[in-house]
């Protein structure tokens, strides 16, 4: 990367998003001292302009910013990086920094979910007890609720079609853990798709 941190006086923005969620968590600075030290570190650091000084997010609450990509603008001179946040990003103890954040999708949470009761299994979930069964257990599912929704496409009852197609997506996504795959995966392969066409 060629960052240029000259444009403004040695800053420059940088947008924080939350790589699963997609959801933007904060704005903050960077001089070229504090990207080095992300970069090398894999850990957000900042250039607090009110302590005036290098500034690692979560050094005092724990919730660090864990790096997964970084991305630079066409102008060179501010950066997106995408993160795994380790708890609250904000200090008021919310996921964003934006008092109105906007909701991330119902999807993107349903897998969040997904992936919670898989890494913390309980007795009471359907989602673990269906993961420990195995792959062609959780395949076997995802074919009998596509049959059932092609079952319910030839009538006319839309809540029971509804009703369907939520379970058939439930467990898709659930094959999609189970194959180490998230949404975007799969949302990437439908990019590439689409600009080839």
């Amino acid at each position: 990367m060629s960052i240029n941190f000259n444009k403004s006086n040695g800053l420059i923005p940088v947008v924080i998003q939350d790589s699963q969620s997609q959801q933007i968590l904060m704005l903050g600075y960077m001089n070229e001292e504090a990207y080095e030290k992300t970069k090398l570190e894999q850990r957000v650091t900042f250039f607090s302009r009110s302590k005036n000084r290098l500034w690692t997010k979560g050094e005092t609450s724990g919730n660090f910013l864990d790096v997964i990509s970084i991305y630079e603008d066409c102008d060179e001179d501010t950066l997106l990086i995408m993160v795994k946040p380790n708890g609250p990003t904000c200090h008021n103890g919310t996921t964003s920094c934006f008092a109105n954040e906007p909701q991330i999708s119902v999807l993107n949470q349903l897998e969040n979910v997904i992936e919670n009761r898989i890494s913390n299994p309980s007795s009471e979930s359907y989602v673990a007890s269906l993961f420990q069964k195995g792959i062609n257990k959780i395949a076997q599912k995802v074919g009998e609720e596509a049959v059932e929704l092609v079952i319910e496409s030839k009538d006319n009852n839309q809540d029971l079609f509804i009703g369907e197609a939520a379970d058939l997506l439930f467990h898709y996504l659930i094959l999609l853990q189970a194959k180490n795959m998230k949404l975007k995966d799969i949302e990437e392969e439908l990019k590439n798709r689409m600009m080839s066409k």
